[in-house]
């Protein structure tokens, strides 16, 4: 195993960490939960599970991350009028204006994943 390419992915898991905190500190949101918003910002209604596969997480760890950013009334929840187990997912009018807000500051990225976007 290459160590330089180990080294690599560390550097970019610490990058990431850094922009989690960033986010959190600018505008209270992690990563997970600005993903699940620009996520539902190019689709009108998901269902948890269609949120996991776009994440890449557990059904658990989508789930965790729905709540959390359901708590803090940036997303809805609504009720399949033919199956009543299953729910849907979608910006809130707060959700909204939150991508917004994200959209209109800047952020700066870490070093290592500017190379990369």
């Amino acid at each position: 195993m290459d160590k330089g390419k180990i080294c690599k992915i560390r550097d970019i898991a610490r990058a990431i960490a850094e922009l989690d905190t960033r986010l959190m500190n600018q505008f209270g949101i992690c990563i997970n939960e600005a993903m699940l918003l620009c996520i539902l910002s190019e689709h009108e209604l998901m269902t948890a599970s269609a949120i996991a596969e776009e994440l890449g997480v557990t059904p658990s760890n989508a789930s965790k991350i729905i709540r959390i950013v359901e708590e803090k009334e940036y997303i809805e929840r609504s009720i399949d009028k033919r199956d009543h187990r299953k729910m849907f997912f979608s910006l809130s009018k707060e959700g909204q204006q939150k991508i917004e807000t994200m959209k209109a500051s800047s952020i700066e990225f870490p070093a290592i994943l500017q190379e990369i976007i």
